[in-house]
């Protein structure tokens, strides 16, 4: 962990040690370097700059990350973003992450998977050799894809078995797309017997209905977002039994219009009913926040106490699909804060 002077409750928060499970590689491309690329392949910004990162909602979000991604076509690129990421990362003061990455936004890309998950691991690899932070990938479907696309991308992952790889994921539009659980369920079947963890989006655009089917259809190990779960009281109760953790962005949540603003937002009423919550910035870059703000914003609006900061800090290396070690060195730093 990167060791800062505590002057202002942000730099304290970076001192915590934790973890993060619900951010997208796709959303930490920064913005300067977005338009440097564009400049240099002659694509047009998708609006003004000065309005670049004012969306409309998650509809318009999701079209702009393709747009982004659309610039990243070399593995130099690639390798260049993976590193900065893990830059990015360390200053912060996380220890870990579980990065979501969905190969549709990344139109370069297509069909060369093996090839894009090379790439990120040798920038990964490069920044650990450096002493940044270790990461694992999550490779997301999207879900509007068939079911014999999710079959595709498993068997793709199967017989990669990179070690870089930790798990199978799922995110897009949940409005648009309807309900997708019993479409995908033999996909993520095959994906956890495999040895891959299970990390679905849900109950973000969707109600509760869709962090009901990621449990029930999908064996979802954790669930990205699932904030929309606080409408079904028994919902909730069940998340509390199996302590099944949300992995919640409520900068993300406020910015893309899930709720009005973070005094509404369930977050610490999920935790207080005993559902397992970690906090996460789900695509930074675009939303101009940090780690560390998400933690200072909860804490503010909640009145979050040490212990309560500690507690969540520990959801999210609990989480996490790190492995032993890190869990254990991250786990040891926590009870020494």
């Amino acid at each position: 962990m990167t060791t800062i002077t505590p002057d202002t409750p942000h730099d304290r928060l970076r001192t915590l040690p934790r973890a993060e499970v619900h951010v997208h590689l796709e959303g930490c491309l920064p913005v300067p370097q977005l338009e440097a690329w564009a400049r240099r392949f002659g694509e047009p910004l998708p609006r003004p700059p000065e309005q670049l990162l004012k969306f409309e909602g998650l509809a318009d979000f999701l079209h702009f990350l393709d747009w982004a991604c659309g610039l990243v076509r070399s593995r130099e690129e690639l390798a260049e973003a993976a590193y900065g990421f893990s830059q990015r990362l360390a200053a912060s003061g996380t220890g870990y992450v579980d990065l979501i990455f969905n190969p549709t936004h990344w139109k370069p890309w297509h069909g060369r998977l093996a090839a894009m998950v090379d790439a990120l691991d040798a920038g990964f690899r490069a920044a650990e050799q450096d002493g940044l932070p270790p990461v694992g990938l999550c490779v997301s479907l999207l879900r509007t894809q068939s079911a014999d696309a999710a079959a595709e991308l498993v068997d793709t992952l199967v017989a990669l078995r990179h070690p870089r790889v930790v798990a199978l994921s799922i995110d897009g539009n949940e409005a648009s797309a309807g309900r997708t659980g019993p479409r995908f369920a033999e996909a993520f079947r095959r994906a956890g017997a495999a040895g891959l963890k299970r990390t679905v989006h849900a109950g973000e655009s969707s109600g509760p209905e869709g962090v009901r089917d990621a449990i029930e259809w999908l064996g979802a190990d954790r669930i990205d977002h699932g904030v929309r779960a606080i409408e079904d009281p028994a919902l909730v109760a069940l998340l509390a039994e199996r302590q099944i953790p949300l992995g919640v962005c409520p900068t993300s949540n406020l910015k893309l219009g899930v709720y009005p603003s973070i005094d509404v937002h369930p977050v610490d009423r999920l935790r207080r009913a005993g559902v397992p919550v970690s906090l996460n910035t789900d695509d930074p870059a675009l939303l101009e926040t940090t780690l560390e703000a998400e933690y200072a914003l909860c804490q503010a609006a909640f009145g979050w106490t040490d212990d309560d900061l500690r507690a969540v800090a520990r959801t999210s290396i609990d989480a996490s699909f790190a492995n032993a070690d890190v869990k254990t060195r991250l786990r040891e730093a926590l009870d020494r804060w």
